[in-house]
């Protein structure tokens, strides 16, 4: 019990340093740097993190063909993942990108079924159909829709990027299950630098990092310690003892959480739209997580 309920609070901070992170990101972006180079900041900043801390442990010793898995792991994980959500980003709407995104758990919930065997309960449809209902019902009040020829292209790269991160959370978990979250994240983050590398450093030698300033750096270090590090840490965590599909579920907090910060900066009012959204994203996470179902859906 003590370890599912770690677990469970590990994937809820997650998504709380994901939900801030909107907020935070969208600072720095394009003003002070183009998305390239903030990725290769978090993923090289991420590498040296896990490698230092790992130094303190006692090292595990991974097999050939798991490492082979872990390099998979980061295409996925790391280089789609981070590379296709930016550029598409860039070229959408971060309404459109929001919608797009929390289609994660319910890709999860269907290569967990066809990859690692994990049951499609009726429990688990629900809890995703409410945390869909509340999350997408949050992101369409807080603007409209675009669809146009220039954010196709944007909705397709996001699109790949939810695919390939929900593809990554049902492959990483039976690494989880033979070694630690830290030895994982150290060499998915290792190989997803090697991947990044000839996409992103281009760009960085470009960059003038001299006219940043003492904020935006703040926001930057946030971005790759607890947003990369701390984050992915904490999720990987999880995944060791939770399902993907439970792990996914919380994502669907994480625009109600970013709403949340965004009222409180701006010093706006809580409305009715927050409690909805709150009520049916909160419902489907009891539903995927805690009510346990009599038999599965076929």
């Amino acid at each position: 019990m003590k370890k599912l309920i770690g677990a469970h609070l590990a994937v809820f901070g997650a998504n709380v340093i994901f939900g801030i992170n909107y907020v935070v990101a969208k600072g720095i972006m394009p003003d002070y740097l183009l998305p390239r180079p903030i990725i290769f900041l978090r993923v090289a900043g991420a590498s040296i993190i896990f490698w230092l801390v790992s130094l303190m442990f006692q090292r595990e010793k991974v097999t050939k063909r798991d490492m082979v898995s872990l390099a998979i792991c980061a295409i996925f994980g790391v280089a789609v993942n981070q590379i296709l959500f930016f550029e598409g980003l860039n070229l959408t709407t971060p309404i459109n990108a929001s919608i797009i995104m929390v289609t994660i758990p319910i890709m999860v919930l269907v290569f967990a079924h066809f990859i690692i065997g994990d049951m499609i309960s009726l429990n688990k449809l629900l809890g995703i159909v409410f945390g869909f209902i509340g999350a997408v019902y949050l992101i369409i009040q807080g603007g409209s829709i675009s669809v146009g020829s220039n954010t196709t292209l944007g909705n397709f790269f996001t699109f790949l990027n939810a695919a390939s991160y929900a593809l990554f959370l049902v492959l990483v978990k039976p690494l989880l299950k033979k070694y630690t979250a830290l030895t994982v994240m150290k060499w998915v983050f290792s190989f997803g630098f090697i991947y990044i590398l000839p996409f992103t450093l281009p760009l960085v030698t470009e960059s003038d990092f001299t006219t940043i300033p003492a904020h935006i750096w703040l926001s930057i270090l946030y971005v790759v310690l607890f947003t990369t590090v701390l984050a992915y840490f904490l999720n990987n965590f999880s995944l060791r003892t939770i399902t993907p599909t439970m792990n996914s579920a919380y994502i669907y907090a994480q625009p109600l959480i970013a709403t949340i910060i965004s009222l409180w900066a701006t010093k706006d009012r809580l409305t009715y739209v927050e409690v909805v959204a709150a009520f049916f994203i909160f419902t489907g996470v009891y539903f995927v997580n805690f009510r346990k179902g009599k038999k599965a859906a076929t």
